[in-house]
């Protein structure tokens, strides 16, 4: 018997401040609602989403405000370089895919960034632990980037219970 494929898709684009991080994790988490995830579910993406997101705003734009010490004499809506940030969402089935991207500065070693820890912003009191939160909470992980030229983070995760990857 052959299986239909449904498809849902989404697709939300705003400016790259930091008060715009919430609205990212809510879209996606009401995006997912009808198959009824899981909490855990739902806690994973909004933390992966939040994570990329807020690499895009402070690592791709420089846009600061709104995140440790630069936050304390301005709102976290002003925009000191002016950017975009684009949330792609599609649901196949019960899996979830999201494509976050950026036109900002990209990423000069990807492999790098990527390290648990590394950080270029430690004065922000930064972990460096975006990319490993993002790998841990999804099931996969992509990053494409090129220096001036922004970048491009692919996650996607099953819902529901059992491994996804292999499946047929």
């Amino acid at each position: 018997m052959e299986r239909t494929c449904v498809k849902n898709e989404m697709a939300l684009e705003f400016d790259a401040v930091s008060s715009n991080e919430s609205l990212a994790r809510v879209a996606v988490a009401a995006f997912v609602s009808p198959l009824n995830p899981t909490l855990e579910e739902i806690n994973d993406i909004k933390t992966a989403v939040s994570e990329a997101v807020t690499n895009s705003i402070i690592h791709g734009y420089e846009n600061l405000y709104g995140y440790g010490k630069y936050g304390d004499k301005k709102p976290a809506y002003i925009v000191i370089h002016p950017g975009k940030v684009r949330l792609r969402c599609a649901l196949t089935e019960d899996v979830l895919e999201i494509e976050i991207a950026d036109d900002g500065c990209g990423i000069d070693d990807i492999d790098k960034a990527m390290e648990p820890l590394y950080t270029t912003k430690p004065q922000l009191e930064r972990s460096g632990m975006g990319f490993a939160f993002m790998e841990a909470f999804m099931d996969d992980l992509e990053v494409e980037s090129e220096p001036g030229c922004g970048t491009v983070v692919r996650m996607k995760k099953k819902l529901g219970s059992g491994s996804w990857i292999g499946e047929e």
